[in-house]
């Protein structure tokens, strides 16, 4: 039996939702992507998509495109200004942005909104790998889960980061945070969203650990996944280069179109 093909509709067209975007439409026989959600409708923006993918500029727009699932790619905001509505109207959201979640009520709230209107919140992998572990090991009894992300200095401008550090001539690696993936996702909402997707796959987000790190050394992002159970010890290390957008990593806009394409898969993996 032939499955009908995914609809997908975009928030955002930043260096995540550009790669994605991109990788949707190189493989035709995949979910089809059919809008995108700009903040601004600007001519060069306009020139990187076809005709068949539409640019509304309202969430109302875009819901009216009937998309089976639309994927937030836009920051912390634009989640928790458009998911409500989304979720509410039956569309499902996957949300890269999960350091949203930490916000009190939030997570609540729009899981509310998601049985309101028989949808689904789905957070992807993003630029880690090991969830489907941490899982088993949560089924199994979590002691203790942390998470380590070191960036180059470049990676940390614009965060509290540069209240105690000149980021441009710190010459050893610097941890410039240490508490739990609640606080980390608060006060780094641009670096830290991955602390958040890893809190809520394990022991939750007052209760995860978390270190950000910054190193001049580093030529990418590394992300380090450490997790204790009655069954053992998971550790799970991933590093790759940095997107256009330092703070975020070029595999991230892959996780998306990965989970988006398992969603019609004949075989799951």
């Amino acid at each position: 039996m032939n499955r009908p093909q995914i609809t997908v509709a975009v928030i955002g067209y930043g260096a995540i939702g550009q790669a994605l975007c991109a990788e949707l439409l190189r493989h035709t026989q995949g979910p089809r992507l059919v809008g995108v959600l700009l903040r601004s409708a600007r001519p060069d923006m306009a020139a990187m998509l076809p005709d068949s993918v539409a640019m509304p500029d309202t969430v109302a727009a875009l819901a009216a495109l009937s998309p089976d699932i639309v994927v937030e790619a836009a920051g912390q905001q634009a989640l928790l200004d458009h998911a409500p509505a989304l979720l509410r109207a039956g569309h499902d959201v996957m949300a890269i942005s999960t350091g949203a979640l930490a916000r009190p009520g939030a997570l609540d709230d729009l899981l509310a909104c998601a049985r309101a209107g028989g949808a689904r919140l789905r957070v992807p992998a993003g630029a880690i790998a090991g969830l489907d572990g941490l899982g088993a090991h949560r089924l199994a009894g979590l002691k203790r889960v942390s998470y380590t992300s070191v960036k180059p200095p470049l990676a940390w401008r614009g965060t509290p980061a540069e209240d105690s550090l000149n980021l441009d001539t710190l010459d050893r690696s610097h941890v410039i945070f240490e508490g739990s993936a609640r606080e980390a996702a608060l006060a780094y909402p641009k670096n830290a969203n991955l602390a958040a997707t890893v809190a809520l796959a394990g022991l939750g987000l007052d209760r995860t650990t978390v270190r950000l790190v910054a190193d001049p050394a580093a030529d990418g992002n590394t992300g380090t996944l450490t997790a204790e159970s009655g069954i053992g010890t998971l550790r799970v290390e991933m590093a790759g280069r940095a997107s256009a957008n330092p703070k975020t990593s070029a595999s991230t806009a892959l996780s998306l179109a990965h989970a988006l394409a398992n969603l019609n898969a004949t075989l799951v993996i």
